[in-house]
């Protein structure tokens, strides 16, 4: 054999696997220049912290690109090992940073004076010794630990460690709890959520102080990793609701999540549908007593609006203050509000109808009203409804869009000036403004405003069809959209629960009118509860015994 060939044909494989290694890395690095960072990062889904400090820094660096707001601390753990402190500026306590986290770490401790420790001796004397703060977690892979420095979280990396150290500091503003804007009260709490999802359920948890409460982290978003909470009750809420709306979430592919409406534009059963099918709420005391009937509530970080599901028609014109004031009042205004609600949905086709086809069906006196209000227009009927509507939209929406000092103003001069000048200049009657200022006036008393947007678009149809086909168009109207209704689910409940399909008297006696608290021992049966029996038969059988007459003044010997 020729040794000298052979040690010639080493020197050359060597130098060559040497050179590959070298292209290959930079062909690594210019691929890493042209494709996203996040898209680099899924390449180290299995690397983990080798405990090299400068590796590690020039690791984050390269990920980060040139971000101003990123900072390096260096500093020595207990005068020996090499570390370095990595956050972003804006996120990090710098107080809490300084007295937690380098004060502990730059001191050493007293009776550690005499020894030097090693590297793998030192890490937990940090982790149970040296570090004051609370919320301190250990993570070996580069992934995680690159995920909560984005989060804010601020990292500990010391020379010869395996695991770097999260330190969970973060610093965001918010502003303070206060009363919900979409959702006024009149007898309640007044306490709203707000846009950190670790202060919406305190608030939650401050109402439920149960152990059987249960909250389950999901992150939602690409590039926002927005965190979403879904809570429930366990031995309430069935767990094949839960997995339902878990598996939803996990089905969400996209870049960003800003709001929760996002997401309910993704859970909901019918994407076609004007009705919603996940109710919205800024009120905890809302989302708790959704919880306590079986429901799974779920929040988004950086929104104060909670979504609840599964939701039914009945739940968007019922409000909390139902249940707060005794149940006749209760009833009263709920009826009402129903009222409202069917009112400010047929009534515009219900005039154009009998204006343009069947005016026999109104009295003599006031179709002679009627006829000389509109002598001098010159359009139908069904025009003037739609113009009119089309006009209190915009203004409605001009109003919403304005600042909060002027919105005001503009709503109750643009009425008056333009109800009264459409009439003078004879585009409309005056029996059309009547007719549009109380449908306006009924759709305000829909408590929720994505369900009086719903029927604010339905109006427009079914005065559309009033003007072709007069009642049968009205009548039709209103079959396909009670079919349409018919039809609708919300994580598999009959969006009409309780009336179709027809279920238990208990749920009647929460829908059309409130009944006694007392009166609803179960919960409704549409969520399916494990455990329905909310109220105990002593105290129902208590509240409606006859009463005692402590303090008759007829027979004071009961007062001793």
């Amino acid at each position: 054999m020729n040794w000298g060939h052979y040690r010639q044909q080493t020197v050359e494989g060597i130098m060559m696997t040497i050179w590959n290694r070298f292209a290959k890395r930079g062909i690594r690095r210019e691929s890493q220049a042209l494709v996203p960072p996040d898209q680099v990062l899924e390449q180290y889904q299995n690397e983990v912290y080798q405990g090299n400090l400068d590796e590690t820094v020039r690791f984050f660096r390269d990920m980060l690109g040139q971000n101003s707001d990123f900072l390096v601390r260096d500093l020595e753990v207990f005068d020996g090992h090499r570390a370095s402190i990595v956050a972003f500026e804006n996120f990090a306590v710098r107080q809490l940073v300084n007295d937690n986290v380098l004060k502990p770490l730059m001191e050493r401790p007293r009776d550690f004076r005499k020894k030097r420790y090693r590297a793998h001796e030192l890490e937990e004397i940090v982790s149970k010794r040296a570090l004051y703060y609370d919320n301190v977690r250990f993570e070996r892979r580069l992934v995680k630990i690159m995920e909560a420095l984005i989060r804010g979280d601020s990292i500990v990396l010391v020379e010869g460690f395996r695991d770097a150290i999260l330190v969970g500091i973060r610093n965001v503003d918010k502003r303070s709890v206060s009363p919900p804007q979409t959702e006024p009260v009149i007898r309640g709490a007044r306490d709203g959520f707000i846009e950190s999802l670790g202060t919406n359920i305190t608030l939650i948890r401050y109402r439920l102080q149960t152990a059987n409460f249960r909250i389950k982290f999901k992150t939602v978003g690409r590039l926002t990793k927005t965190r979403v909470a879904v809570c429930y009750i366990e031995g309430i809420c069935r767990p094949a609701l839960v997995e339902e709306v878990e598996d939803r979430l996990e089905a969400i592919d996209i870049d960003a999540v800003l709001d929760s409406g996002i997401l309910e534009q993704f859970i909901e059963d019918n994407h076609w549908s004007p009705f919603p099918q996940v109710q919205n709420t800024e009120r905890p005391d809302k989302c708790v007593a959704n919880l306590l009937e079986g429901r799974v509530v779920i929040l988004v970080d950086g929104t104060p609006f909670a979504l609840i599901v599964p939701a039914v028609f009945v739940q968007f014109y019922q409000t909390m203050d139902d249940y707060s004031e005794r149940w006749v009042m209760g009833s009263l205004m709920r009826f009402i509000r129903l009222m409202a609600l069917i009112f400010s949905l047929v009534f515009p086709s219900l005039y154009v109808s009998v204006i343009a086809f069947n005016p026999e069906l109104i009295p003599t006196k006031f179709a002679v009203a009627v006829a000389g209000g509109r002598a001098g227009v010159p359009f139908p009927a069904v025009v003037e409804v739609v113009f009119m509507d089309l006009v209190m939209e915009i203004l409605r929406e001009a109003t919403i869009r304005l600042p909060e000092q002027v919105g005001g103003a503009l709503s109750i001069v643009g009425v008056l000036v333009i109800g009264q000048s459409a009439v003078a200049a004879g585009f409309v009657s005056p029996i059309t403004v009547v007719v549009i200022a109380l449908t306006t006036i009924g759709s305000f008393a829909t408590p929720a405003y994505n369900a009086a947007i719903a029927l604010r678009i339905l109006r427009f149809v079914l005065t559309v069809l009033a003007g072709f086909f007069g009642l049968w168009g009205v009548m039709i109207g209103l079959i396909l959209i009670s079919g349409h209704m018919l039809s609708l689910r919300s994580f598999g409940v009959p969006y009409l629960s309780p009336f179709v399909p027809s279920t238990e008297w208990r749920d009647i006696k929460d829908a059309l009118w409130r009944a006694p608290v007392w009166w609803m021992q179960k919960r409704p049966a549409q969520t399916h509860p494990i455990n329905d029996v909310r109220l105990g038969i002593e105290s129902k059988e208590d509240t409606l015994q006859r009463p005692s007459h402590t303090l008759d003044p007829v027979n004071p010997r009961k007062w001793r």
